[in-house]
């Protein structure tokens, strides 16, 4: 039987009833119909809406100073704050790690939310898996819940290592994860030698970064146990709350270069950046579990972020007598600064190599610098990746003028407020600890920059404000392939160069006078 063509509508049209004919249309062409505008301006009939005139009216308020000074007095809630919750950090620290399963002791929504801003990230699947508590669990307690979630786990996706975080409802009823996983295992549950980490990752203080170092540091507590009379020549790199595979692959290579031996602790390079070879692989790459579990033998542990590593550093420095280094190679002096760290540790020379990376990046900044100095920029995102931006904004001239981190504290803003103080270029800037998007909106209507740099939730005000958006750290929804290009070593800062000057170039062209509109910028 011969197939019969589909006729298919022109966006914004319906068919003849009774045709039988299918109009496939997205959502941008679905609601500019004239079925639709009807039916919005009949719905806002029986709500009672408020007149358009008002709306615009408190609209055009709140881009003025006195709603800033209303807007910067709010302490009690968070509009659109930039962060997420805690065992969102913890399952990237588990899913760094070779054949390991993240587990989520916690309702199956929480997972779910876990898994799919990771994979709208990274456009790649993100295996964790859940306890499914449910109203049950909250009265009783989830023991049963994380004996039957283990047991699945272990049947269906037989993983070498299986790490455990926490959310809001079994924190808030007090499950006691160690004393869980002990009778377990007395009870034939588990094998004695599954590894089994585990890390307390309340959803309600904290954030992500918070979760990952607390799982981090519970895997290298559980597993690295190598005695330190025993030390090898290798050094440990703790990537941080890294959501840029291009950025873990960029180290290993300079490492590589550098021929230094190293563990990467965490690498989800290849687990987050899988190539596509017919056959679908749960476990994609990770630090092999005995490079793990020698970590403890290593000679140093350099650390590329300091707000996401606290406690497992500490861990480093406190019991396993290692010199404990926090190194973040943004940018041309930060990658200087890490290069000679691990000169320093190893004995080992920077290659030419390198160093001629070292001069293209430098060149390109004084090619490039007629179109970054003096922009005036304001940003938001976690407090290790506002450290390295802004010193690189401060190395090209760039002028950062709002500073704003939500999950930041005292510590985050004294180095935040040298860093400023030691360049003419941050004279101007402020630092803005504990705040969200919607007090950076008020910040930019009052006081208004060239350019914002940040994830792609920042695209709302961009809109709004007419600034362009340079999107750089977590979550990057709206665009493909970003994480792929690292923004660390002097390829990075190359990266970040071109990200920058391009974006100023096309505001500068799409606003341009037709006498002014210049081929050759």
């Amino acid at each position: 039987m011969q197939r019969q063509p589909r006729n298919v509508q022109p966006p914004g049209e319906f068919p003849p009833a009774g045709t039988g004919t299918v109009a496939v249309r997205d959502h941008n062409t679905l609601f500019s119909c004239e079925d639709y505008r009807q039916l919005f301006e009949d719905k806002k009939y029986f709500e009672d809406a408020t007149p358009e005139e008002r709306v615009k009216e408190v609209l055009e308020w709140t881009k003025s100073w006195e709603y800033r000074e209303l807007n910067l007095e709010r302490k009690d809630f968070l509009i659109n704050p930039a962060k997420a919750c805690q065992p969102l950090g913890g399952i990237l620290a588990a899913f760094g790690f070779r054949n390991t399963l993240p587990l989520v002791h916690g309702s199956q929504g929480c997972v779910a939310y876990f898994r799919s801003h990771f994979s709208r990230h990274y456009k790649e699947p993100f295996p964790a898996v859940s306890s499914s508590m449910t109203e049950d669990a909250a009265v009783f307690g989830g023991m049963k819940n994380l004996r039957e979630a283990l047991q699945n786990a272990l049947a269906l996706y037989r993983p070498d290592m299986i790490a455990i975080c926490t959310t809001c409802m079994a924190e808030v009823i007090g499950d006691d994860l160690g004393s869980f996983i002990q009778d377990f295992r007395e009870e034939g549950v588990i094998s004695e030698d599954l590894p089994l980490p585990w890390a307390n990752t309340p959803s309600f203080v904290g954030s992500h970064i918070i979760g990952y170092d607390n799982m981090m540091r519970a895997i290298l507590a559980d597993q690295a146990k190598g005695k330190r009379d025993e030390t090898s020549e290798r050094i440990n790199i703790i990537p941080g709350f890294d959501t840029y595979t291009g950025n873990l692959r960029e180290i290993k290579r300079l490492l590589d270069l550098m021929e230094v031996p190293y563990t990467l602790l965490g690498d989800t390079s290849d687990a987050l950046d899988s190539p596509a070879l017919g056959e679908y692989h749960m476990y994609p790459g990770g630090t092999p579990l005995p490079e793990l579990r020698n970590a403890a033998r290593a000679r140093a542990t350099i650390a590329l972020q300091r707000y996401s590593t606290r406690r497992t550093m500490q861990l480093v420095s406190s019991r396993w007598k290692q010199e404990a280094v926090v190194s973040s190679p943004i940018g041309v002096r930060g990658t200087d600064a890490f290069l000679q760290t691990v000169s320093r540790l190893t004995g080992k020379q920077v290659p030419k190599q390198i160093q001629e990376e070292r001069g293209r990046v430098v060149d390109a900044m004084l090619d490039s610098h007629a179109y970054t100095h003096g922009r005036r920029v304001a940003l938001i995102g976690d407090p290790d990746m506002l450290l390295g931006v802004t010193a690189f904004l401060l190395e090209v001239g760039a002028e950062p003028v709002h500073i704003v981190c939500t999950n930041g504290d005292n510590d985050f803003k004294e180095e935040m407020e040298s860093l400023l103080a030691g360049s003419p270029y941050g004279q101007s800037a402020k630092v803005w600890v504990g705040y969200d998007m919607w007090h950076l909106r008020s910040l930019v209507f009052t006081e208004p920059v060239d350019l914002l740099i940040g994830n792609s939730y920042l695209k709302l005000i961009s809109r709004e404000a007419d600034i362009p958006l340079v999107r750089v750290g977590f979550p990057i929804f709206d665009r493909h392939h970003l994480h792929r290009y690292p923004i660390v070593g002097y390829r990075g800062a190359l990266n970040l160069l071109q990200m920058i000057v391009n974006t100023v170039l096309e505001e500068l062209d799409r606003k341009a006078p037709a006498h002014s509109f210049d081929v050759i910028r």
